[in-house]
């Protein structure tokens, strides 16, 4: 099913990874892009989406569970911001590169050229699906072991305050300092076919539109809504 150098590349990732498959497809699956399904056009052929959705829950239970137990002087509001940033794309798709896990990805012809293997938001769906796939495949205990091994030089500069910016976490601290209300995203509009869509959000503030963003994925696309309202936010209190 992979290329000859699409083999090297993945011989490589499980020695990375370091585990013996029950079930090797669930690999191939978290490796297999909707843009290569979609191309193909193979009957049967499953894409990582669908473990992309359970990889996120994993994730997010596994790093919660890890700084909850490993950090017992953090309260919930630093915890819920250090996981934040733990998780968000652009940390997923640093470990996800360090993994070489693009170069792994079986991906349609147009996708590719335009730059998919290295695209922030591929990487970290791929890393989200590859962990889905290790606690079905290993269980949770397995998978999580996996994801904080792989995640702790991320953990490390987040907690040391050299991680890259949350801008949906600064804009709520933001908001909150000032009168301990919340924020909300909704994607405004969704554009192109399904293994290659462009979405834009916004994020409301008191029932109105405060700023507004466009990515890849939805994480991306809220994370630039929250930039721009950041920037709104503050060139207003310039002025007052």
């Amino acid at each position: 099913m992979f290329l000859v150098k699409g083999k090297e590349y993945l011989a490589l990732l499980q020695k990375r990874l370091g585990l013996d498959w029950v079930d090797g497809e669930l690999l191939v699956q978290a490796l297999t892009h909707s843009s290569f399904t979609y191309e193909s056009r193979q009957n049967g052929m499953e894409n990582n989406q669908r473990l992309e959705f359970l990889g996120d829950a994993v994730l997010e239970l596994v790093v919660s569970d890890h700084l909850y137990r490993e950090h017992p002087d953090l309260d919930e509001g630093s915890l819920t911001k250090f996981r934040a940033a733990v998780v968000c794309e652009t940390s997923l798709a640093r470990v996800a590169g360090d993994l070489g896990l693009g170069l792994c990805l079986q991906m349609g012809k147009g996708e590719e050229r335009s730059g998919g293997r290295e695209r922030p938001s591929i990487l970290a769906d791929a890393f989200e699906a590859l962990l889905g796939a290790v606690y079905l495949d290993q269980g949770l205990d397995r998978a999580g072991k996996l994801a904080v091994r792989l995640l702790s030089p991320v953990i490390r500069d987040v907690l040391e305050g050299r991680q890259e910016r949350d801008y949906k976490t600064e804009l709520q601290e933001f908001v909150q300092q000032r009168n301990g209300e919340q924020v909300h995203y909704v994607i405004l509009k969704e554009e192109g076919p399904d293994h290659h869509k462009t979405f834009t959000a916004g994020v409301l503030y008191r029932g109105e539109l405060a700023g507004s963003g466009t990515g890849r994925s939805k994480k991306d696309a809220e994370q630039q809504a929250a930039k721009s309202a950041l920037a709104g936010r503050r060139r207003q209190n310039k002025k007052t």
